[in-house]
């Protein structure tokens, strides 16, 4: 007859093993294998151990092996199993795969887990299955511009400069123009919203006008200084710099970051700044709005505020507009730019990199 291999114990492991046997919060199947440990290191045969505790005698050698190979880390978890044979294979899933990434259906501009599925001869939720797991998601797609300017990367060092390492006894502001908002009047009034059941509003709308408003955060304190003017010109923009000009410190220059729009280049904006030195303008690269910090503000005031809202006429429109700003500025939020032109300018390169590779 087979003799099993003795079990010897040490103090510690014998006062683990008598807890978890005599334990009532410890799972049952823990108990049992330490009940197990605990006869076989007594030197009750296998066999015996079986039959005093109702089971099988290769479970009771298959725990005994386990806690020779690992000791009591060894009890306190199950042994790992294979697992189901998967049904499709892993051929048929990187077909799916590849098909995925590098065709298109012959009369869509992209694959649907129905078209997919009807084309690979698998279900519809095996599809959408495969595609979870490997991250894939061929209904979705993002958008992006890539700058041309010239000046790029000296525009980017200057503006991220002006962020990260503020100038001394000076104000960075950003400054930019939300034209065209529009004073919108819903045909029906909002149905609030119910359990189960999201606000509605109707469709159709009755144009009532629109304003423009001009903006400038203060990426010191988050701040706002803003107007709403019925045109966007030259002469609009001089008027909101004088306001600007009002409304800060005489004694700190102002550097202004602004976007290539016609009207901040104007020759009389040009003259104008050429009398009110403390001013600065620094212009963001063609095509890279995501640099000018107010338009992050914008999307604050378009989400809360314009978007869902219902305006009869334009003043009412502006005076809301208004009266978000001064409650914007009784608790402002300051918007921190974190990204290095390093990071910037690394992200830039693999976007080139990924347009010049062969699809």
């Amino acid at each position: 007859m087979r003799i099993a291999e003795p079990i010897t114990l040490t103090s510690r492991e014998r006062a683990v093993l008598d807890k978890w046997a005599a334990g009532r919060s410890f799972p049952v199947r823990l108990v049992q294998r330490a009940q197990i440990i605990r006869k076989a290191a007594d030197g009750v045969l296998s066999q015996d151990i079986a039959r005093i505790l109702n089971i099988s005698r290769p479970t009771v050698q298959l725990w005994r092996q386990r806690f020779l190979a690992l000791r009591l880390p060894g009890l306190e978890k199950d042994a790992p199993r294979p697992g189901r044979i998967p049904r499709i294979s892993h051929r048929k899933v990187q077909a799916v795969i590849q098909a995925t990434l590098h065709t298109t259906p012959a009369h869509a501009t992209h694959w649907s887990a129905r078209t997919m599925a009807e084309t690979q001869g698998l279900s519809k939720d095996t599809i959408h299955r495969i595609w979870t797991r490997h991250n894939l998601k061929p209904h979705w797609v993002e958008t992006f511009k890539l700058s041309r300017d010239k000046r790029f990367v000296e525009k980017l060092h200057d503006i991220v400069g002006l962020y990260l390492n503020p100038p001394d006894k000076a104000l960075v502001l950003c400054v930019d123009e939300k034209s065209q908002i529009q004073a919108l009047d819903r045909t029906q009034p909002l149905l609030p919203l119910r359990p189960g059941i999201p606000a509605r509003q109707t469709h159709d709308y009755k144009r009532n006008g629109t304003t423009t408003l001009f903006a400038a955060l203060s990426m010191l304190d988050g701040t706002v200084i803003g107007d709403c003017m019925p045109r966007h010109r030259h002469q609009e923009f001089i008027r909101f710099l004088q306001l600007i000009n009002v409304k800060t410190p005489l004694d700190l220059d102002l550097h202004l970051i602004v976007d290539h729009d016609g009207t901040h280049k104007h020759p009389r904006v040009r003259s104008w700044l050429k009398r009110h030195p403390r001013f600065h303008l620094h212009f963001i690269p063609t095509s890279s709005s995501w640099l000018n910090m107010v338009e992050r503000w914008f999307r604050e005031i378009t989400d809360k505020r314009i978007r869902r809202g219902s305006f009869k006429n334009v003043p009412e429109l502006v005076e809301t507009i208004k009266q978000y700003i001064g409650a914007h500025n009784q608790n402002p939020k300051v918007f921190i730019w974190s990204a290095s032109v390093e990071t910037i300018m690394s992200k830039i390169v693999k976007c080139k990199e990924a347009l010049e590779t062969p699809h």
